[in-house]
């Protein structure tokens, strides 16, 4: 049984912490949050919960120095800031969340369990989280919750079951996620289809879940726990997530095993290797971008 800490009680950390209270295999939420109010608030709904399913998880308030104690953390606070992109919409938080995240990578430097990151930019939280708190297991969800999408825009194109679908996607979580289109097979078979109209789907699915209910939360939410399971050690399998690759961090493919990972990327054809190498540029790009904004803000 494990002890799970969630950084942050808005949509998402709200979601994580309800599906943890309902796992198998987690004994204890230990939740801190940028407004400790939240985090109390947010408690409190989860006692309720918990007693109304018979649910053994236990759910506390945390605050950071208690974190250490956990098995694995979740990172998923949001800063405030307006969102004004119209593209590029998960960059926007790149400097706001920045701040935030280097904070909490600082606090928490050398903490020796797996840490899973979720605020966007994702890859770029991620690589930042990494390097500034020197932890060794760190990864980010994003390219998950886009592989899960993937999957059933496609298998409802061709009307099939999701679970007949495999195919990934990697590289950003962001416009310049990569669709491994060539290596995709349905039932085993080559897959053919439209890719662009996937791709339209792809990118137009997390707007029309915003502009219903305010925030995407469920997806990320169940891919996170998911993740969770998986550099736990409680259950194996393949899972994409944020890992670095060239320097940069970026959504690969992982086969975990006992909690141990191992890179498994799926053959590209020259446009995705193209593409996936642009997507490291860019990512680089910003991050270079990132650092230097939080070494001038720190200086002055």
């Amino acid at each position: 049984m494990k002890t799970v800490g969630v950084i942050g009680a808005g949509a998402v950390g709200q979601a994580v912490s309800t599906l943890l209270v309902n796992s198998p295999w987690c004994e204890t939420v230990m939740i801190s949050s940028l407004h400790g109010r939240s985090a109390d608030g947010l408690v409190t709904d989860l006692e309720d919960m918990s007693l109304v399913s018979a649910s053994p998880v236990r759910a506390h308030r945390a605050d950071l120095a208690q974190m250490r104690s956990c098995d694995a953390i979740v990172v998923c606070p949001r800063a405030q800031f307006t969102n004004t992109h119209t593209t590029d919409i998960r960059m926007a938080g790149l400097t706001a969340n920045g701040a935030t995240i280097h904070r909490l990578a600082r606090e928490l430097a050398g903490f020796a369990g797996p840490v899973v990151v979720v605020t966007n930019p994702v890859d770029v939280m991620t690589r930042l989280y990494a390097e500034v708190s020197g932890c060794t297991r760190v990864w980010g969800i994003g390219s998950s919750t886009d592989t899960a999408r993937y999957r059933l825009i496609l298998a409802r194109m061709v009307g099939v079951p999701a679970h007949a679908v495999d195919g990934h996607v990697i590289g950003e979580h962001g416009d310049r996620a990569v669709i491994c289109a060539s290596s995709t097979t349905i039932y085993g078979r080559p897959a053919h289809f439209p890719l662009h109209l996937v791709r339209e789907e792809l990118t137009a699915r997390p707007g029309r879940i915003a502009a219903g209910i305010g925030r995407v939360r469920s997806g990320p939410a169940g891919a996170t726990v998911a993740a969770l399971a998986h550099v736990l050690g409680v259950t194996d399998g393949v899972v994409e997530l944020s890992a670095p690759r060239n320097g940069a961090y970026l959504g690969i493919p992982l086969r975990f095993n006992a909690g141990h990972p191992t890179v498994c990327l799926p053959p590209l054809d020259p446009a995705e290797t193209q593409d996936l190498a642009a997507a490291e540029s860019k990512l680089n790009a910003a991050y270079d971008q990132l650092r230097s904004t939080l070494k001038e803000t720190t200086s002055s």
